[in-house]
């Protein structure tokens, strides 16, 4: 069996076309949408509304943590947006349904997916044909192992837009249960591997996915987020617990075989 594993796809629509390529299935776990790229200001919704020299100026802000100037940077950009008789709500939504049109099209089947922190989960529905498998709090059966899946984000001063509170992100972790592999957008808190070494941040980890490793003890622990995390890999207990990559940097999935 091999089944490859991506993540943080963020717009790579063109390397998303051959990520099955060879494989069984494919997993993604989440960001799918590029709203800002940190390496290329040029690329993404932000910059395609407002410039690259803004979104230069707002990953600049965010780097430093002042998250007070980069909110009135955003308010003040869209509120000329809105002056100008463009819905903020509308635009943001029109240009993340041109991207789920591409990489929902993309898509091998059988794919198994969740959400990520910065995807709009009300709109799969449209996008997911029959050979994609949406999982959120849930759990599948391939090749004989049994994969969960937990999607979104923690909640963080970035306010993306699919991140949910610590009690609900557990809650799913608890009705997936035990499982060979836990998948997952976010990594457990584990510190190595939810440090940034480019953003220079930790990034928020969760603390029901690490317990759920020490006690439930999967195979494996697969997720992203973590675009450049100072460990990849790291062992907990009888779990490996391994970050697949920036899909959207590297247009090379995670593979996994048995």
């Amino acid at each position: 069996m091999r089944v490859h594993v991506v993540s943080d796809v963020h717009g790579n629509s063109r390397d998303l076309a051959a990520a099955g390529n060879g494989a069984d299935a494919l997993l993604c776990l989440g960001d799918l949408v590029l709203f800002l790229d940190y390496a290329d200001h040029s690329r993404g919704i932000f910059p395609d509304l407002f410039g690259a020299e803004n979104a230069g100026a707002l990953v600049e802000l965010r780097t430093a943590r002042r998250f007070e100037e980069a909110r009135a940077l955003g308010r003040r950009l869209w509120g000329e947006l809105d002056a100008a008789g463009a819905s903020r709500e509308s635009v943001i939504e029109g240009a993340v349904r041109k991207q789920y049109a591409e990489l929902f099209a993309a898509f091998p089947s059988p794919t198994y997916a969740t959400y990520g922190n910065v995807d709009i989960p009300r709109l799969w529905p449209e996008y997911a044909g029959d050979g994609v498998t949406v999982l959120d709090g849930q759990r599948v059966e391939i090749g004989g192992r049994v994969f969960g899946f937990v999607g979104g984000g923690l909640s963080t001063p970035m306010r993306t837009p699919y991140e949910i509170s610590d009690e609900e992100f557990a809650a799913k972790v608890e009705a997936v249960g035990e499982v060979d592999v836990l998948c997952s957008h976010i990594p457990p808190e584990v510190p190595e591997l939810c440090y940034d070494t480019v953003a220079r941040r930790f990034e928020r980890g969760s603390t029901a996915l690490l317990h759920a490793i020490r006690t439930t003890r999967p195979r494996y622990a697969l997720f992203g987020h973590v675009h450049q995390p100072l460990a990849h890999r790291v062992r907990v207990g009888a779990t490996e617990c391994i970050n697949v990559g920036h899909f959207n940097a590297t247009g090379t999935p995670y593979v996994m075989e048995w």
